[in-house]
């Protein structure tokens, strides 16, 4: 994993160093993110509709939200300029973000303004404090190691099925979940199935579970019996990058343009051919119910059966993509390393 940090700008009315003077050093965590207008052509890897609002995350703590499908991006009010790359609205005021330096922010008016909940300073305390609570020896030399190394790991992913129950994924197994709205978190690396500490890119509840994917073919399922995530078996031992799913199908999809499909809650997977050699990065329903699935090259593949067969769309120019999201009917948001546009979708 690469982490990215900067070095910006003092605070406002803070004088500039003289020449051959080097800058003060300001954490990321200490320096929020700036308004500019390149935002929405920077890079973005986070998308979430709040309502009938777009909300878009990425690149230096910005946070970008529009109110007429796409076409105008305002700037949000963000404590910090880490890098953030996924967010999550449950209702259209309560929303979570997460990225880089172990940073999870939280809005309640929508995405305009957001608050800090937990930060990778917080977050090594928070894992010793439980584990040794729990007396889990094992867990605690664990949770000490990942302190001694501060705000070093990422966020990769959020989900939060109501405004109070969600979870947090991140690099090496990190995994927490809330039941309270982010006011406290629970750790839950000792309650899943995944004993080489792999990385964990995708949370997300369908057809009321909870689902994780990560590398090397990992793929958990909450067991209310046993407490834990529970390994499901695919055929296939890649990285999965996202999932997405509804009542009637689950999907899940990764490098080289495997995707995989399965209609009993992951006990049986089928694969699903794409045509794509390259890396699936995001995945989305859009507003017909249609499953969308989008690659790092730009492709855009829907799947209008319940995701058993897909087409691509053909595209003037491809937008490579790090999340979609459905903008509005016939529309879709994309978001990457461009920046965020929008694709007309009949």
């Amino acid at each position: 994993m690469q982490r990215r940090s900067f070095l910006l700008k003092s605070a406002a009315g803070a004088a500039w160093p003289l020449a051959g003077q080097a800058a003060p050093f300001r954490d990321v965590l200490d320096s929020p993110a700036q308004a500019s207008p390149l935002a929405q052509r920077s890079l973005l890897s986070g998308l979430a509709r709040a309502g009938n609002r777009l909300v878009a995350v990425g690149q230096r703590g910005h946070v970008l939200t529009s109110d007429d499908a796409g076409q105008h991006w305002q700037p949000a009010q963000v404590p910090v300029s880490g890098d953030l790359v996924a967010v999550s609205f449950p209702t259209p005021e309560r929303g979570w973000a997460v990225g880089h330096d172990g940073v999870v922010l939280h809005s309640a008016d929508g995405g305009r303004r957001w608050t800090r909940q937990l930060d990778g300073r917080s977050l090594g305390a928070l894992l010793v404090a439980h584990y040794e609570r729990a007396g889990d020896a094992r867990w605690l030399a664990e949770a000490r190691r990942l302190a001694a190394q501060g705000a070093e790991n990422p966020w990769l992913d959020v989900h939060f099925r109501d405004a109070h129950n969600g979870l947090l994924v991140g690099a090496f197994g990190l995994l927490l979940r809330t039941t309270d709205g982010g006011q406290t978190w629970e750790p839950l690396l000792h309650a899943a199935d995944n004993p080489k500490a792999l990385h964990l890119y995708a949370v997300r509840h369908v057809a009321g579970e909870a689902y994780v994917v990560g590398e090397q073919g990992l793929a958990l399922k909450w067991d209310p019996g046993s407490g834990r995530f529970a390994a499901l078996t695919l055929p296939y031992g890649g990285t999965l990058f996202g999932l997405v799913g509804h009542d009637r199908a689950l999907l899940v999809h990764g490098l080289r343009g495997n995707l995989l499909r399965s209609t009993d809650g992951g006990r049986s997977w089928a694969a699903v051919g794409t045509g794509v050699a390259v890396g699936l990065t995001a995945s989305t329903l859009d507003a017909r119910g249609r499953f969308v699935v989008v690659s790092q090259a730009g492709h855009v593949l829907v799947g209008a059966d319940d995701g058993a067969s897909f087409s691509a769309v053909r595209l003037p120019q491809p937008v490579p993509a790090a999340a979609v999201v459905a903008a509005g009917p016939g529309t879709l948001a994309i978001a990457g390393p461009r920046g965020v546009h929008t694709l007309p979708l009949l």
